[in-house]
């Protein structure tokens, strides 16, 4: 585990302090759940735009030519 010292807006760490206090947990654990949500929205973000940049619209559209053209069912709709 390592320790850091950062610098806070006092508004922002009254923030985070409430935030804290309100789920039942320290501030150190609320800091480091929300720096790896950040980091797992991150890591999200690039997947995504990783698959997306393998995509190709031909395929696509090969495939949404495969499937039959028929109306929803009554369960399927909006």
């Amino acid at each position: 585990m390592s320790t850091i010292s950062i610098r806070l807006p006092e508004s922002l760490h009254d923030g985070i302090r409430e935030a804290a206090r309100r789920e039942g947990i320290s501030i150190n654990q609320f800091i480091a759940s929300a720096a790896g949500e950040k980091l797992a929205a991150w890591a999200t973000e690039e997947y995504l735009a990783a698959r997306a940049r393998r995509g190709d619209r031909g395929k696509f559209e090969a495939a949404l030519n495969r499937v039959a053209d028929r109306a929803p069912e009554s369960d399927d709709t909006i």
